[in-house]
């Protein structure tokens, strides 16, 4: 039953990202169509995932319910493909087998991402839910007219405002069309490259093995769409990389959970995010890369020189040069040459304005030329190279269970937020305690965004905080795009941020250390992460909004801040007195947080002389020959 379980799994993957492909060449079918497919594919392929009791005596029940589940879903997508044309044509009434099919849909929808991702996301879709039809009853502004489950049936079924709306079409086109991209990359080799390439840049300077995990962890991040599988991929190979190093257990498990968090806010892909983000604001795809590209940068610079700082005074290994691949290996044309066709393909559908998922499809088909190219100049076996493009066809089609099935919960979440104008009357109330206050309305917001994001995967948390929070921000003057990447970016700092952080529980268990010690590390890892939202509002160029000098303005000012923070949070020692080096690394820090000329100008003087005043000293020390070189491996040593 178990190996019938595991082919009927291979076959869906597969025949979900065939459909992804073949709509991504040439064109999505009608939207409601297009939906229905992806999301009645998606769901039989969960639930051969992720099976109910598969390892109890009710295995047999539970084989039987998913089963059923299977078919109600295909039968409620099948009677939306069927009927599309009515249903978009008028504003058809709610029968009883309406809101039989709407009742078996919800429920597979959240019983699934139970299953997959735990109880925090379909509880709070169910306490939406519950709030559209019982909210009458409740007093004060919380209380709404009430809707009827007619009412809510033709809004989440009978349309595509509800479960068939924008975040399902995000995830059924475009979402689909990168994921499947992704990883056909990594199953052809990419995966290895982008592993070896980080080893490459940075495994022989201080801290190397921990620059290898952030390296690595965003490369892998942006693709995958979620901090925590990323973290439970390639956290396998570099945490325990890095212990054997001598790195210590919760540092280690910190520099994965926050590298892995940081590929969320990476272009060109965002985890995801930026797709959702374009259709919502109704701007180019482009827009959001371009204003996501200095924050990213800033974001890993912070955690690239905290590492440098604190693997310097610590003292911590080097990655021998007898485990780095050479320069010769990484660059052969068999492995580079199908990641930059892949690249290639997909630049050239964009710069000739074509649609994204069909950029998408461009990339995929380079990627395979080259592969099968290369393949038959080495000779290899026919059967090893199917093997190789199966598995990533299969992988794509798993990894969008997930995404799919989250989507269509948080659609569903923010369809019942709209209907009753909850998230209005939040935003309002979180703007009345603000009292007209922008930084206080803006921390407020931050801190919501938080526990709001904690336990829910990256895309999700940021389509609930954006229709909670994101008006809050926009009616008290701030840009609509500013306002969207700011509620994004501490969606996405909540997996990391105590006590629900679910990136932290897994870098934990692979390092194998207690979670709050690696949750106090990742925060100081992550100090610069949870400033950088406040420079959009304090410096709109750090979002690329503005002339050259207002973005020259931002990126001087954010440099100059991710550099004494990383000097304060790493402990760099600048004078020898260490009450002083923090009051000089934290002034500097402050000053450059301050949006004016003359600020800006004297956090540089400090910078300047922070940087002159180290310099000396290791100069000092090299004098006296106090000054110990990194070491190696203890192996090397």
């Amino acid at each position: 039953m178990q190996d019938l379980r595991t082919k009927a799994s291979v076959a869906l993957a597969a025949l979900l990202a065939a459909f992804v492909i073949y709509t991504s060449a040439l064109g999505p079918y009608e939207s409601l169509v297009q939906r229905a497919v992806f999301l009645a594919l998606t769901v039989c392929l969960g639930l051969t995932l992720y099976p109910l009791w598969s390892g109890s005596r009710w295995r047999p029940v539970g084989l039987t319910l998913d089963v059923a589940a299977a078919l109600g879903t295909v039968g409620s997508c099948g009677y939306i493909v069927l009927n599309y044309e009515r249903i978009m044509g008028a504003l058809p009434w709610a029968q009883p087998y309406d809101m039989a099919m709407t009742a078996l849909l919800v429920v597979v929808i959240l019983e699934l991402s139970r299953r997959a991702i735990g109880l925090i996301f379909p509880c709070l879709v169910l306490v939406g839910l519950g709030y559209a039809l019982l909210g009458q009853h409740l007093p004060g502004v919380l209380g709404h007219r009430g809707f009827g489950p007619a009412f809510v049936t033709e809004t989440l079924f009978l349309g595509d405002l509800g479960i068939w709306g924008l975040l399902l079409g995000v995830a059924a086109t475009t979402i689909a069309a990168f994921v499947v991209f992704g990883t056909l990359i990594l199953n052809t080799g990419g995966g290895q490259t982008f592993i070896d390439l980080a080893m490459r840049l940075g495994g022989r300077s201080p801290g190397g093995a921990a620059k290898i995990a952030a390296i690595a962890s965003a490369l892998f991040g942006m693709l995958s769409g979620s901090a925590v599988a990323n973290t439970a991929t390639t956290g396998n190979f570099t945490i325990p990389m890095m212990k054997r190093l001598r790195y210590p257990a919760p540092l280690s498990g910190a520099v994965e959970a926050v590298a892995s968090t940081g590929g969320q806010i990476t272009p060109p892909v965002l985890g995801a995010a930026a797709f959702v983000m374009a259709e919502i604001l109704g701007v180019s795809y482009t827009v959001i890369v371009v204003a996501a590209l200095l924050p990213a940068i800033l974001f890993f610079a912070g955690m690239f020189l905290t590492i440098h700082v604190t693997a310097v005074r610590q003292d911590l290994g080097l990655v021998p040069e007898s485990e780095m691949p050479s320069w010769a290996d990484v660059v052969r044309p068999h492995r580079l040459v199908p990641v930059l066709a892949a690249v290639g393909g997909l630049t050239f559908g964009v710069l000739t304005g074509h649609s994204i998922q069909t950029s998408a499809f461009y990339g995929i088909a380079g990627l395979t030329v080259a592969f099968l190219l290369f393949a038959a100049i080495a000779r290899r076996p026919l059967r090893e190279v199917g093997d190789q493009l199966g598995r990533g066809l299969v992988d794509g089609g798993r990894g969008l269970v997930i995404i799919g099935v989250l989507l269509a919960g948080a659609q569903i979440l923010v369809s019942m937020i709209n209907l009753t104008g909850v998230g209005v009357a939040i935003s309002s109330a979180v703007a009345g305690v603000a009292g007209g206050h922008i930084l206080l309305l803006a921390l407020i917001v931050a801190v919501v965004c938080l526990i709001m994001g904690m336990g829910i995967p990256t895309t999700a948390a940021y389509v609930l905080v954006a229709a909670v929070m994101a008006p809050a921000l926009i009616e008290a003057g701030v840009a609509d795009i500013t306002a969207h990447m700011f509620v994004f970016y501490f969606a996405t700092l909540s997996v990391i941020t105590p006590p629900v952080c679910v990136g932290v529980f897994v870098a934990a268990g692979i390092a194998r250390a207690p979670w709050g010690q690696v949750a106090r590390e990742a925060l100081r890892l992550a100090s610069v992460a949870y400033v950088i939202p406040f420079l959009f509002i304090v410096y709109p160029g750090t979002l690329a909004d503005g002339g050259p000098l207002a973005i020259l303005h931002a990126a001087l000012s954010g440099c100059i801040f991710v550099g004494a923070s990383a000097m304060l949070f790493g402990g760099q020692r600048v004078t020898g007195q260490r009450w002083l080096d923090r009051t000089l690394c934290a002034l500097t820090a402050v000053m450059a947080l301050v949006h004016a000329w003359y600020a800006t100008a004297l956090a540089v003087v400090l910078m300047a002389g922070l940087l002159g005043m180290i310099v000396l000293r290791r100069h000092r020390a090299d004098l006296d020959g106090t000054r110990e070189p990194s070491r190696g491996a203890p192996e090397a040593r």
